[in-house]
């Protein structure tokens, strides 16, 4: 089997864990291959040049060689201006990494969602306010894998959706009119304000967050995520204080 090289590539790193001595094992979101796995040796050493470089959500350009599945890094460089999220913000940026890591495929690429990724980290870093950010983010993530949602017509009749009605959603399904609203329907101004991606008051914003979450629960398959068991905790720790 020939080893392939790469050079220079556009990615972001969401994932490393200690190998062996010094070294450490890489989950690298890349704008042309998608999601790869690739060893970086030596870099836990104190002289290694590439320890201020592999920091997650700073865009990078990597370079690596392999054969099959995994590769070792050869090279990895910043690219553009250094990036850091505020510390209100981290365990945000670290539910966008693990979203990513529980739903994507190794070596499946999908340009757009790097691109989205790369808008979704400046946001967070900027004054953009985190909530929009998020739910924007999962409801183009669900796009591309192939379970984007019509929020703008019932599922049975075709008809529009009224602003002033109440939806049910089911993830199978789509969009169905409500008799009446209840704590578990969904108004239809949300599910416009949803679909145009504007989200500009709390009421759109806790429907999308409660729609979002059940589609990914169900693209998660029963999988829990950790940072969003953290992120509820720390919830909870705010209210009681």
């Amino acid at each position: 089997m020939r080893t392939s090289r790469t050079a220079l590539t556009p990615a972001f790193l969401l994932h490393h864990a200690p190998w062996r001595d010094s070294s450490r094992r890489l989950e690298l979101l890349t704008r042309e291959f998608g999601r790869v796995t690739l060893f970086a040796r030596g870099v836990r050493r104190a002289g290694s040049p590439l320890r201020a470089v592999l920091q997650p959500f700073q865009r990078l350009l990597v370079s690596w060689s392999g054969r099959g599945e995994a590769g070792t890094l050869t090279g990895a460089e910043i690219d553009g201006p250094a990036m850091s999220l505020p510390a209100a913000r981290l365990m945000s940026g670290f539910y966008l990494n693990e979203l990513l890591l529980k739903l994507f495929e190794r070596h499946d690429a999908h340009p757009h969602v790097f691109d989205d990724y790369a808008v979704a980290l400046l946001q967070l870093c900027g004054a953009d306010a985190e909530a929009r950010t998020l739910r924007i983010f999962e409801k183009r993530l669900l796009g591309a894998l192939g379970y984007g949602i019509d929020l703008t017509r019932e599922c049975e009749s075709g008809a529009a959706l009224d602003p002033g009605g109440h939806y049910h959603f089911r993830v199978e399904r789509g969009v169905a009119r409500a008799v009446e609203e209840s704590p578990a329907t969904y108004s239809g101004a949300s599910l416009s304000s949803l679909a145009a991606e504007q989200l500009n008051d709390d009421r759109s914003l806790r429907d999308a967050r409660r729609l979002l979450q059940q589609a990914l629960s169900a693209c998660l398959d029963g999988r829990d995520l950790r940072s969003r068991e953290v992120m509820r905790a720390l919830r909870r720790r705010e209210l009681r204080g």
